[in-house]
């Protein structure tokens, strides 16, 4: 670890490496992480099986590459089905949890996690895949600094989805209607707005931006039917950090995120990676917990 250490501080360059990867792939992580947003502030639920969504979007850009398709051409396909079978999953279990207890609905997406694991683990097996694009890697200052053009092109569609999706909740109806139905539910309905319908169409969202974020991870990393779980983690992470409803906190914690993990798997090696998720998970459950307190004192 301290060879490490001394290794980044020797190497300048090394350091911009880390960060530029960071960022690349924290902009993925925004993505889902919005997602998530949406439904925890529109629904109150916490979908644990968040990153097992992002995984299935993996899985059919991966299917598009096993066909001979180039796997960006999989966006479209991903954002289409996932949207289709994030409407199903509400009709069929998120419709029953909506409004009881937190731990029924973490306990609902808990077990629907289970069940996409186990699926995905029949129909594609347990071996990691990826989903080759076929572009190339650029060098700079001398080839200590490479950027795949993979990370970059997934930069720019990442970016405009997330445009997409805000001009679409500012703009349409269903979009007023969601925002409604997140500030006061009881009010929506007295007005006329069919919440149950903003819900599934909210769940169904949340969904296909998750089947996006995985085409463009599947082209990036490897996906594996029990790799899920790190993303809906991820997931959870930023949107405590940045709270609901904030989409520049939601960028920039995906960004920080996306950072702080390149750098720890480079200091204490790619096994710890995820521990450090992990940690950092902690790290803002104590932060809220203390600013939390701080707000009930300056209250009293």
């Amino acid at each position: 670890m301290l060879d490490n250490l001394s290794l980044l501080i020797q190497a300048p360059l090394l350091n911009i490496q880390l960060l530029l990867d960071g960022l690349l792939i924290g902009a993925i992580f925004a993505l889902a992480a919005y997602g998530l947003a949406l439904v925890w502030g529109v629904m109150n639920v916490k979908n644990l099986a968040q990153g097992d969504f992002v995984i299935m979007g993996g899985y059919i850009a991966t299917s598009f590459a096993d066909y001979g398709i180039h796997p960006f051409l999989a966006l479209p396909a991903a954002i289409v089905l996932m949207f289709g079978f994030g409407w199903l999953c509400y009709v069929s279990i998120i419709r029953r949890v909506i409004g009881r207890d937190i731990f029924v609905s973490l306990l609902a997406t808990f077990g629907l996690a289970l069940v996409l694991q186990q699926a995905l683990n029949l129909i594609f097996g347990s071996d990691v895949q990826t989903a080759d694009a076929g572009f190339q890697t650029r060098f700079f200052f001398g080839g200590q600094v490479t950027v795949a053009d993979t990370k970059f092109i997934a930069l720019v569609l990442a970016g405009v989805l997330a445009a997409c999706v805000v001009l679409f909740m500012k703009r349409s109806r269903m979009g007023k209607a969601i925002r409604a139905t997140a500030q006061d539910a009881r009010a929506a309905r007295v007005l006329g707005v069919n919440t149950d319908r903003v819900y599934a169409f909210t769940f169904a969202l949340n969904s296909a931006i998750c089947g996006a974020a995985g085409v463009l991870v599947a082209m990036i990393w490897v996906i594996q039917p029990y790799y899920g779980i790190v993303h809906s983690i991820r997931s959870f992470i930023i949107v405590v950090l940045a709270g609901l409803g904030n989409l520049p906190g939601v960028i920039f914690g995906a960004l920080f995120l996306g950072s702080a993990e390149q750098f720890s798997a480079f200091v204490f090696g790619a096994e710890f990676q995820v521990a450090a998720v992990v940690c950092i998970l902690v790290l803002v459950l104590i932060y809220r917990q203390i600013q939390s307190a701080r707000h009930r004192q300056v209250v009293k």
